[in-house]
């Protein structure tokens, strides 16, 4: 494994598209990679979910917090200089993606040598007790994936819970009734207190342990010269970040346990003329396969059963049937 030094940019723009770039462009099959990186304040969105729903768009507004979409689905996750993003990059070879304990348990047992009792829970989460630290995400294309997630260190829990607009659905099956009071951060549990760059390379000197150095790779003029292309074709891109909502007059979203399915249409004369997926679940596929397919058919629980007869869905979602997806939308 190689550690890529993204060069101190803080710009959430710029640290998505230095990930996705190494998850397109390098070699996977031979080699993995480590990527830290630390955001100015940000709303980092899940890939399906809708952007102007999931945050106080006003207070976000007004303290000129970044609001970006990520490519990996899961839910929305507030940054700022206090919280240190870690992601592996790899080869997807078929039983690592959704397996968060494979990437998270090294982080986890550096954790454990700083006096932190950290642990995995639920989908995706680290939390120490009831406490979240950490939440975690991944995608997968072509043969590649990366799993990321946040280390909540000295982040300002006031900006968390301003930012972020949270569903009550959330906390239905947990006993804490607001996301301020669910998070926590992890330099009051350290038995030994550092800097946030302290912190990091002492998580890096762990994950490399046993090798006589860390083995880097170092980002070229020409690996920059396609980073700042991606970031402003998509992270710097209104269309990827808010995008179009488009009118509907049937609207159904249930919880499940691989997480939340919204499902918006417009229904004319009986017959669906648009259809728009959101949700914070974790699929392999794009879910506007889904939606593509959905488009110009009957609103008849029959026509609509046809209509998807042929698309497995638990590439698009994750552990639900066909027959749930099928009520969830009639």
């Amino acid at each position: 494994m190689k550690f890529v030094d993204n060069e101190h940019h803080t710009d959430p723009r710029i640290n998505l598209a230095i990930e996705e770039y190494l998850l397109k462009h390098l070699d996977v099959e031979n080699e993995s990679y480590l990527l830290f990186y630390i955001n100015e304040p940000c709303v980092i969105a899940g890939k399906n979910q809708n952007m102007v729903e999931e945050i106080h768009v006003d207070k976000v507004q007004q303290k000129g917090i970044h609001t970006v979409r990520r490519l990996s689905g899961g839910g929305a996750v507030y940054q700022d200089l206090g919280n240190l993003n870690f992601s592996f990059i790899t080869k997807d070879d078929g039983d690592s993606f959704l397996n968060f304990r494979r990437f998270t348990q090294p982080v986890i047992e550096a954790l454990h040598q700083m006096g932190v009792e950290a642990e995995l829970t639920g989908r995706n989460d680290i939390q120490v007790g009831e406490k979240k630290i950490s939440g975690n995400a991944q995608f997968t294309t072509k043969g590649r994936m990366f799993s990321h997630g946040t280390l909540m260190f000295d982040v300002n829990l006031d900006d968390v819970a301003d930012a972020l607009h949270v569903k009550a659905e959330k906390f239905t099956s947990k006993s804490t009734k607001s996301v301020r009071s669910r998070v926590t951060n992890i330099r009051p549990l350290l038995n030994q207190d550092m800097t946030i760059e302290e912190f990091k390379q002492t998580l890096l000197d762990y994950i490399f342990r046993g090798e006589k150095e860390v083995s880097r790779y170092t980002l070229t003029e020409a690996d920059w010269k396609v980073i700042n292309q991606i970031s402003k074709e998509r992270y710097q891109n209104w269309e990827w970040n808010f995008g179009k909502s488009p009118k509907f007059n049937v609207h159904h979203a249930k919880r499940f346990p691989i997480g939340t399915i919204d499902v918006r249409l417009d229904v004319e004369k009986n017959m669906i003329k648009e259809c728009k997926i959101f949700g914070d679940f974790f699929g392999m596929g794009d879910v506007t396969d889904v939606e593509s397919v959905l488009r110009g058919v009957r609103y008849d629980k029959d026509a609509i059963t046809e209509a998807v007869h042929d698309l497995d869905i638990q590439h698009y979602f994750g552990k639900i049937t066909k027959e749930e997806f099928v009520q969830l939308v009639y």
